[in-house]
């Protein structure tokens, strides 16, 4: 089984945030949920492992308290 790697691994990361930031480019704000929407889903299917993408959810969430309606 694999497991969800935490450890720094991205190759080139100051380009990769470049173009991360770039795909975000001229978009309003519901666009650009969308475009992260989109790569969230197009590397779940890359990972293809729930358990690895079920321990990102988790800890994607940790320290962020849910909005609660009044």
């Amino acid at each position: 089984m694999a497991t969800l790697n935490i450890e720094p691994n991205i190759t080139q990361s100051d380009d990769f945030y470049e173009a991360l930031i770039e795909s975000h480019r001229d978009l309003d704000a519901a666009q650009s949920q969308m475009v992260n929407a989109k790569l969230v889903l197009l590397l779940a299917n890359h990972i293809g492992e729930l358990d690895v993408l079920r321990e990102a959810l988790r800890r994607a969430r940790e320290g962020i308290e849910a909005v609660r309606d009044h």
